[in-house]
């Protein structure tokens, strides 16, 4: 049982990863349901005083998450109709590839608030770009979040893997320590 975990905890933490990029998927709190189900396995060595600071961590990137983007586009002087146009941009950016997905907010935000007022293209295009980096910045923080939750998975699963064998007990325990050294 504490494989099937462990593996569980390692799938939702990677697919946690990828939703950090895809905004379809909440990504954050994924990674932290993976922490979770870790915790649960008889090898487990993460503690509460970590559980508690990574679930602070998730409720105020996702906080950030959701008001980031109005923030910002305020901050650019936007208009209500730039931040749909951002967020249809990012939408129909999903379907268009890497690029869609860094240029669709741009592009939605500069439609939307040229939607309202043809005449301000420096305005627009100024809207465009708070909505390019609320994304790039929400991203940023999501990814940084969910990353570091993803090395915790990791390392917290050299106990599961022990009894496979000296072989494999010996990589796992090499590359674990190998994360620890770089990310501690």
């Amino acid at each position: 049982m504490d494989t099937f975990l462990a593996i569980i905890a390692l799938l939702l933490a990677l697919i946690g990863v990828a939703g950090c990029i895809l905004p379809v998927l909440p990504g954050t709190p994924i990674c932290y349901v993976g922490m979770i189900l870790m915790t649960c396995t008889e090898y487990s060595t993460l503690t509460k005083p970590i559980m508690i600071t990574f679930l602070i961590v998730t409720i105020l990137v996702s906080i950030a998450d959701y008001l980031l983007p109005a923030w910002l586009s305020r901050r650019f002087g936007g208009s209500k109709h730039g931040a749909r146009g951002a967020t249809i941009g990012m939408v129909v950016g999903l379907f268009l590839g890497p690029m869609g997905l860094i240029l669709g907010p741009f592009v939605g935000a500069v439609l939307g608030e040229m939607s309202v007022n043809r005449d301000d293209s420096a305005k627009a295009v100024k809207v465009g770009f708070g909505a390019f980096l609320s994304f790039i910045v929400g991203t940023g923080i999501k990814l940084i979040a969910s990353v570091a939750m993803l090395i915790y998975i990791i390392g917290d699963m050299g106990g599961v893997f022990m009894g496979w064998g000296d072989t494999f007990g010996g990589w796992w325990n090499a590359i674990t320590e190998w994360f620890v050294r770089i990310f501690s």
